[in-house]
């Protein structure tokens, strides 16, 4: 049975790999929403380099990024990968949630998981995958973030369907797993992909699940 095979697989990946801390190091919508575009093609070192530098320099505020010039954001993150295009993205969508939101997103706390999700869509710079960390991480929505490494995982794994676009990745796994359980899927599945699972190069044999994925003789 489909979800009896998901949760083996989500038991013994708990087991393999315990959880990071900074998974639970912020609760503040904005901040994450910051960070998230942050880390885009980043590393979590050279992510939280970049946002304590900017932190550093700003208050982590709608209003103090919305008034700063996009060289002094860019100055702050450089470290990180595509730090020209994320500050002028880290600007304007500051300026938006100022200006259309009067400066704070605490309605992802009381609207409805949907609602909340198209609000978000409307800031400029905030697709799906943003949302739903927004989401889940703050107001512990029942839904799951859909990165590459969750992609590409998830379908080698065979628990989402080889051609499923993100939301047919993020129901499926939804459909899967308990709500409960979708903060430590969707990070479980990021660290199978960084350490093991990996793009371009598979490391099947050390893969604490390879006697559960249909696609093991990727490596070969």
């Amino acid at each position: 049975m489909a979800k009896n095979r998901a949760a083996e697989i989500l038991r013994i990946l708990e087991e393999s790999f315990p959880l990071p801390q900074w998974v639970h190091s912020t609760k503040d919508p904005f901040k994450t929403l910051i960070i998230t575009v942050i880390s885009q093609n980043t590393n979590d070192r050279n992510t939280a380099r970049a946002f304590e530098n900017l932190s550093k320099r700003f208050s982590i505020t709608p209003d103090a990024l919305a008034k700063a010039s996009v060289k002094e954001i860019e100055d702050a993150i450089r470290v990180a990968g595509l730090y020209r295009n994320k500050s002028k993205v880290i600007r304007e969508l500051s300026r938006v949630i100022l200006e259309e939101f009067n400066g704070s997103l605490d309605f992802i706390y009381s609207m409805p998981l949907e609602e909340a999700r198209k609000m978000l869509l409307r800031i400029p710079g905030v697709g799906p995958k943003t949302a739903d960390v927004v989401l889940l991480f703050c107001a512990e929505k029942p839904t799951v973030p859909v990165d590459t490494h969750v992609n590409r995982v998830s379908k080698r794994l065979g628990l989402a369907p080889p051609n499923a676009n993100y939301d047919g990745v993020r129901l499926t796994l939804q459909s899967l797993f308990p709500s409960e359980e979708y903060f430590p899927v969707h990070i479980l599945l990021i660290l199978l992909g960084r350490k093991c699972c990996k793009a371009r190069k598979t490391l099947c044999k050390p893969c604490p699940v390879n006697m559960l994925c249909p696609s093991k003789h990727l490596e070969d």
